[in-house]
């Protein structure tokens, strides 16, 4: 057996002392993500600040805003690409780095892909456990079977596996965002960061990968944050809403937040929040950013 097979079992456990590991931080109550004091300043431009927010293991938190509020740039501090102004950012109770990517996994929205890339859905999730890697990835033996374990199984959570080796850039728009979820979830991660992952989806697949995230985070315990301009596709599925106005926010269930008196406040204009047929209409916001239903849509 070569020095790399000999490590297979050792990566094989890899999984459940993750698991082990999210239930000891659940003992000991310590949060999956966690803001203390949080600063971002962009030059002059404050996005936020004094922001103090503690996201537990399997809690599902929304994070609205028009464009500009900083709610990519949120997702870009705990996956340890930016730093923040002043403040700290935790994971897993470990300050946000590079380091801490092994923790976190990431949806980017759907975007169309080319349809003559050389890449197999597989290899796309694939991706997920070792694309950050710098060099060539050649994994045999042990090592190489495993893998393709973990990427089989990530694959099948999806509904993904009758497309596994098929070109990415041939499949539909929401078999390729389905391919995202497997990538950002193959590593088993403990945080699950989500960045308009139903953009450009329409509502049948919408509701295909909420329901997969969601089915994560309940299976599994984990934290996921949830950037979108519109509420109502996850609003069953929401604990909190962290919303993100002009360098102020609120924090809250939907029902304390998503109201005319605090998004009056945030907006520092007139704001109505209606509900129609279990979707929420927010009327008078700034429309550049698209984070609510336009009435006539909510109501057809």
């Amino acid at each position: 057996m070569t020095a790399i097979e000999s490590s297979a079992p050792a990566r094989g456990t890899a999984r459940a002392d993750r698991a082990a590991s999210r239930a000891e931080n659940a003992r000991q109550r310590i949060p999956a993500v966690e803001l203390r004091g949080a600063r971002m300043a962009l030059g002059e431009r404050v996005l936020w600040d004094g922001l103090d927010l503690r996201v537990d293991p399997g809690e599902f938190v929304a994070v609205l805003g028009p464009n500009g509020s900083g709610k990519t740039t949120l997702l870009k501090v705990l996956l340890g690409q930016r730093a923040l102004t002043s403040g700290t950012a935790l994971v897993n109770g470990r300050r946000t780095d590079r380091s801490v990517r092994s923790a976190v996994g990431y949806i980017p929205q759907q975007q169309a892909m080319d349809a003559e890339l050389p890449l197999r859905a597989r290899d796309l999730v694939g991706l997920g456990l070792d694309g950050h890697r710098l060099g060539p990835r050649l994994p045999f033996g042990a090592v190489a079977r495993r893998r393709r374990e973990r990427v089989d199984a990530a694959l099948a959570a999806v509904g993904a596996t009758g497309y596994a080796d098929a070109p990415v850039g041939r499949l539909s728009g929401g078999e390729q965002q389905r391919l995202r979820v497997a990538q950002a979830l193959v590593g088993d991660p403990a945080v699950l960061l989500c960045d308009e992952p139903l953009l450009s989806l329409d509502l049948a697949n919408q509701r295909v990968v909420s329901d997969l995230i969601d089915r994560r985070r309940v299976d599994a315990a984990t934290a996921v944050l949830f950037v979108t301009h519109e509420i109502n596709p996850v609003l069953p599925l929401v604990d909190r809403v962290l919303y993100l106005v002009n360098g102020r926010f609120r924090i809250g269930t939907p029902e304390q937040v998503m109201t005319s008196s605090v998004l009056s406040e945030l907006y520092g204009t007139r704001v109505d929040v209606i509900k129609v047929r279990d979707r929420l209409v927010v009327v008078g916001a700034d429309d550049s950013g698209t984070h609510c239903d336009h009435l006539h849509e909510a109501a057809s």
